[in-house]
């Protein structure tokens, strides 16, 4: 630790220079047009892939097209098996982490084009943005078998300028076949579908989930030329999931080009024996649940209030069951630990799903995976789920609690039980755990009884993506439950095979594929460094409307980098380390006489002014920012901790150092 590094504020990058983009559709058009009239004699008419291929390179247009393309890999991709070779994925800019790869000639592509939208009527009146003004934005995210894309934002308007290529790859599953390039018969039994979310950001930076739609590709498996058109029309979500609101444009082209189409009866017949089977699993499943449902309601007549969930609706207002909402999760290298993973969800921002209308009721939509992530925000069960299932991934066993809070708010929450009994709940929202102990109703009076530290105080049910239990306990408190899951007389269980057939993922199943996490597109240091002089700048401005200067120490506002960093190490680990350097640099640096003020304070977004309004609300952040007497000096420092998702824990600390006079 030889050099001191001074607080150092950066301002932003000028703006980049517009790239001129290459036309690579017509200039691969003029090249087939001319391939095929010149260098094909007329005996020649079959043109194979190899051909138009070299024909391409001759003219270095592939070349030119590579560099005009930036296609990446995921670092988290060295953590998968399933494939032996690293799916691409093609975004529109290079995050610092980055990797460029080639196309693989031996694999197969599914190229997705969004060709613009129309009829988002909600848009009508938008006037056109102004050169460089800020303005709401749409973002389309996909997710195809573990490989995830976004879109370049474009302007909210009627008929938003989506102009976006996507590079799917295609693959089988089994190691074995991996580097074999797929066939069209073996990517008809590929049913996973497109999953694309729209997401709109609004000037503030606040993200709406607009629509969430499943996109069946396999049509283009019978198209003629392998290149197929669909007018996609996109539905609202929750309360307005009938209503329409808009129309994307996109078109689907297989590379290399098929050898031989399927006919569009096969298709057709495949698609239609698929929404059979998985029919008809569902209507079994629901037969199975009613008949559980009137067994555990004989076992006692109050249980029919009791929170015991076995549906809930998606975005959609698709029925599911809640096991399908979990899924083992493994972060790759993302997340190192089971507590960090519990910070990284509680930094996820909270939101109660809208109710449209007065009647104070809880409009339920629990999300699917990428809606959530896409929109790094969500209610309580959203976070619920996500913990759950990466949690399973590192190992615990964990299951989602249905159940209320005080005043019988409902909540869900997560638990994990030790392999020595321990049961611990984590609270999803904040990252806390708790330990639980019984409380045993039948001990004499005299016995003390712990105190429950956690704040929930009914339990109805449990369940992860392979069980479900109900709790059929004489009350269902959750200070006097005893969470044996072997007796059948405490928890009534579901059958698992009942679960496996609707909630595993495969052929037969609606449950969409859970996506991979991304790593974050946040600078850590570069954002810190622009919260930290945006409030410099409001700090000075909020000082001067009162008539007073502002004096900044930059060496006192780096000494409060470790009180910051502590603070997020608490959160994740549990653990306090550095006060004792923290408390002494500051004693050296404030002088006899002189009195130091500070407030830390933690956000989960990343702007400045909304963060600077909040911070005047508290008197005793504002009796620092607005501190008046003899040689007042202000520091401020702020630490971003980036985490998956460019989620984000954001800590700010003001303070102010002054001459006492009595």
């Amino acid at each position: 630790m030889g050099n001191d590094f001074p607080c150092s504020l950066q301002s932003h990058p000028g703006p980049r220079s517009p790239q001129c983009k290459m036309d690579v559709h017509g200039r691969i058009r003029e090249v087939l047009a001319e391939t095929i009239r010149g260098e094909l004699a007329p005996e020649h008419q079959q043109l194979s892939t190899e051909d138009l291929i070299k024909a391409l390179r001759q003219r270095g247009i592939i070349d030119d097209v590579m560099k005009e393309l930036k296609f990446v890999t995921d670092v988290n991709e060295k953590e998968r098996t399933s494939a032996p070779k690293p799916s691409t994925h093609f975004v529109a800019r290079e995050p610092p982490v980055l990797k460029r790869t080639n196309i693989d000639p031996t694999r197969r592509y599914l190229y997705l084009q969004v060709l613009g939208g129309k009829a988002f009527l909600e848009h009508l009146q938008e006037p056109e943005p102004l050169p460089g003004q800020i303005c709401s934005t749409f973002t389309l995210c996909l997710h195809f078998r573990n490989q995830r894309f976004r879109s370049k934002p474009v302007p909210c308007a009627c008929e938003p300028d989506f102009r976006d290529g996507f590079l799917l790859e295609v693959h089988k599953d089994s190691l074995g076949d991996g580097s074999k390039m797929v066939d069209a018969t073996t990517m008809l039994s590929i049913c996973d579908p497109v999953h694309m979310v729209l997401i709109k950001t609004d000037t503030f930076g606040e993200t709406t989930l607009v629509a969430s739609y499943f996109l069946e590709w396999r049509s283009v498996l019978a198209a003629e030329n392998g290149i197929t058109n669909i007018a996609v029309e996109l539905l609202g979500v929750g309360t307005e999931s009938k209503v329409s609101v808009g129309v994307l444009n996109i078109r689907l082209e297989m590379y290399p080009q098929l050898n031989k189409t399927l006919s569009p009866e096969i298709t057709n017949t495949q698609f239609a024996l698929e929404r059979q089977k998985t029919a008809e699993k569902e209507r079994l499943f629901l037969v199975y649940a009613k008949q559980w449902w009137r067994e555990y309601l004989q076992i006692r007549p109050t249980h029919n209030v009791r929170l015991v969930k076995i549906f809930a609706q998606d975005e959609n207002g698709v029925n599911r069951p809640v096991c399908s909402y979990i899924r083992p999760l493994r972060a790759g290298r993302l997340l190192d630990t089971p507590r960090q993973a519990a910070r990284f969800v509680s930094v996820l921002g909270y939101e109660r799903a809208p109710v449209i209308g007065g009647g104070g009721g809880k409009q339920e939509q629990w999300c699917t995976l990428l809606a959530f992530l896409c929109r790094n925000q969500g209610d309580c069960e959203d976070h619920a789920n996500l913990l759950c299932s990466l949690l399973l991934g590192f190992g615990l066993e964990a299951f989602v609690c249905v159940g209320t809070k005080a005043k019988g708010v409902p909540h869900t929450w997560v638990m994990t039980c030790g392999t020595d009994g321990t049961i611990t709940f984590w609270e999803s929202l904040t990252g806390h755990r708790y330990i639980h102990r019984p409380i045993n109703p039948d001990d004499p009076p005299l016995v003390e009884q712990p105190k429950p530290l956690y704040p929930y105080r009914t339990i109805g049910c449990i369940f992860n993506h392979q069980k479900f239990f109900g709790n059929c306990q004489p009350s269902d408190a959750v200070e006097v439950c005893v969470f044996d899951l072997h007796d059948e007389s405490k928890w009534k269980p579901m059958s698992g095979e009942a679960i496996k057939s609707v909630c595993s993922p495969g052929t037969t199943s609606s449950v969409p594929p859970f996506p991979p996490l991304c790593a974050s597109t946040i600078d850590a240091a570069v954002t810190s460094n622009e919260i930290e002089l945006q409030l410099r700048i409001l700090v000075s401005e909020h000082r001067k409307d009162l008539g007073l200067s502002t004096v900044w120490d930059d060496h006192l506002s780096y000494l409060l980098s470790p009180a910051l960093a502590a603070y997020e190490l608490e959160r994740t680990t549990s653990i306090s380390a550095g006060n004792e350097e923290f408390q002494d640099a500051v004693r050296r640096a404030v002088p006899d006489g002189h009195t130091f003020k500070g407030f830390p304070i933690h956000f989960v977004y990343r702007n400045a002014r909304r963060a600077f309004a909040t911070c005047l609300r508290s008197p005793f952040c504002e009796e620092i920012i607005c501190c008046r007497g003899d040689q007042v000096r202000l520091a401020v420092r702020v630490r971003v901790f980036a985490y998956p998702e460019s989620a984000c824990a954001v800590w700010i600390m003001f303070a102010c150092k002054y001459r006492s006079v009595l």
